[in-house]
């Protein structure tokens, strides 16, 4: 009996709405940056958030900045 060759279909995947960065990107700014992270304060990808590459860099130096002063948490404890 031959086999029959079934083609694979594509999922096509929906991209997240870009979020709209309309603050200002500064550590002093960490309630909104806490946006950007997960419930393990590890900073979330651009494919996840959906901003632009340029604003993800300067996102993730200033979470980067305020994890240092103490205003974001390294990592959460469970």
């Amino acid at each position: 009996m031959a086999k029959v060759k079934t083609r694979k279909t594509k999922i096509i995947k929906q991209k997240p709405a870009p979020e709209k960065i309309n603050f200002e990107i500064s550590y002093r700014n960490y309630e909104k940056l806490a946006r950007f992270m997960n419930d393990r304060a590890k900073i979330l990808g651009r494919k996840r958030t959906g901003i632009s590459s340029k604003e993800q860099r300067i996102i993730a130096r200033e979470i980067k900045r305020a994890r240092h002063l103490g205003l974001l948490p390294f990592h959460s404890r469970v």
